[in-house]
């Protein structure tokens, strides 16, 4: 039924009065009820305070409740350590923490420089639990880990940074961790913490061992398949892939193997793959390796513009030249499979460009090396549990893809913040019962519905 003018349009003149509330009843964050709901169906806190349970227990705000909030204020899209001021009296958020006041910066601050190692261990023993939990439940047949590092630079000399390779921030210090990303959901399955000055190889070869392993336990018959860059083209990291049975596919260092462009240089016949792709393949090996691999050796058609001053006025003319990668396999699918699995690779910068602008994983908050690596866990954990929150919902499943995208369509953590999280509300008891009265259109409250059923279901 349409509506007139006079029904719709109002004049408006004044200005309301400002007027406080004690926030005592009142929350900006009504929709991290959902949250809640998934912290006790995932039975997190118990399972956080196991992890930090050979720490000194006399504390009123234990390691695990800490952890526990630095969870929740990523998920709240807030940065720096101080900003818990600006939520600080939101009931909803000490009741997920089982507190009547939060921890203030310095209590923060010092609970985290007394962790140790072993918490770091323990943490992230549960970061990988929670994806393995999630892939068995899936029964995925086939399953795609890509192992990469990405910097984490530091405004401040952190204990353990130091200056390396970093793009955007040239001399500044950094971490240079090394992920493994599960492609076809996009969550982080665990996390390598190096200085910035580390070469992505280095103890990169333990700790792919133990990421395969550890999925290979939980799900012993599915097909393991690993990517990786040219930083990790080594035979002893290669061959470690062949004795665990995992498919891989990693690229070759050109600047390295004067051979490869001797191979590129005469070959005549390339195979077409489409009108931008095309390839040959061959056996080879560099001299002080001790056996030949298959290598798949792949340019592609790109439009380069000339330099230099223009002969013509109608247009500007443009020439094509060739780029050029080589790929190392174990797989014995075609060639083409091949370079569409290994294109696929690019995936999990999505991931982190997702969990550094949503999740703050980059950001380095303590000087000390040990908080900063629970801080970057925390925010990982936080990246996953937005992904697995709508992942109970039971989302519609495409099927695997030759690149091995990602087989559920999620939206970002920032998404889930801005549509449901920073939700106004207000805890009330009626007759004695708690109730959170949340301020949703139509829209929230139907999504808000379907997400508590499935997670109190649970």
């Amino acid at each position: 039924m349409r509506s007139s003018k006079a029904e719709i349009v109002r004049r408006v003149h004044a200005l309301p009065t400002i007027a406080y509330d004690d926030a005592k009843r009142l929350t900006s964050f009504s929709g991290l009820v959902l949250f809640f709901a998934l912290f006790r169906a995932l039975e997190l806190p118990s399972r956080l305070r196991r992890c930090f349970g050979h720490l000194d227990r006399r504390r009123v705000f234990g390691t695990a409740r800490v952890v526990l909030q630095l969870i929740v204020h990523v998920i709240l899209g807030f940065r720096h350590l101080r900003d818990r001021d600006y939520y600080a009296d939101d009931p909803l958020v000490c009741r997920m923490l089982g507190v009547s006041r939060l921890p203030d910066v310095a209590t923060i601050s010092r609970t985290l420089a007394d962790a140790d190692a072993k918490s770091v261990v323990n943490l992230r023993a549960l970061v990988r639990d929670f994806v393995l939990d999630r892939l068995a439940a899936l029964g995925l047949a086939r399953i795609t880990i890509d192992f990469d590092g990405s910097v984490l630079s530091t405004a401040r000399r952190a204990e353990g940074s130091a200056v390396g390779y970093n793009p955007k921030r040239k001399g500044a210090r950094s971490y240079y961790p090394l992920f493994a990303v599960i492609s076809q959901l996009g969550m982080f399955l665990d996390m390598l913490h190096r200085p910035g000055n580390t070469h992505d190889s280095r103890g990169a070869e333990d700790f792919i061992a133990t990421c395969i392993e550890a999925v290979r336990r939980r799900l012993p018959r599915a097909v393991l398949e690993a990517r990786l860059d040219s930083a990790f083209f080594n035979e002893s990291i290669l061959a470690r892939l062949e004795d665990l049975r995992v498919e891989y596919a990693a690229a070759v260092p050109f600047a390295r193997f004067i051979t490869l462009r001797h191979l590129i240089d005469s070959r005549q016949r390339w195979l077409r793959i489409d009108d931008e792709w095309s390839y040959f393949e061959t056996t080879w090996r560099p001299k002080s390796w001790s056996s030949k691999r298959r290598i798949v050796l792949v340019r592609r058609r790109q439009r380069t513009r000339r330099k230099g001053p223009l002969q013509l006025d109608l247009f500007e003319p443009v020439s094509f030249d060739f780029e050029y990668k080589a790929i190392v396999t174990n797989k014995t699918v075609t060639a083409t499979t091949v370079v569409a699995f290994f294109n696929g690779r690019g995936l999990q910068e999505q991931v982190f460009g997702e969990a550094k602008q949503h999740a703050n994983l980059g950001y380095i908050p303590c000087k000390r090396l040990i908080p900063n690596q629970i801080y970057v866990l925390s925010t990982m954990l936080a990246h996953n549990l937005a992904r697995e929150l709508q992942l109970r919902a039971q989302p519609e499943r495409r099927a695997t893809t030759p690149t091995r995208a990602a087989i559920f369509v999620l939206r970002t953590l920032g998404t889930i913040r801005g549509q449901l999280v920073r939700r106004a509300g207000a805890l009330t008891r009626p007759q004695g019962r708690l109730s959170l009265t949340v301020a949703a259109p139509a829209v929230a409250r139907a999504e808000f519905d379907d997400l508590l059923e499935h997670l109190q279901a649970a």
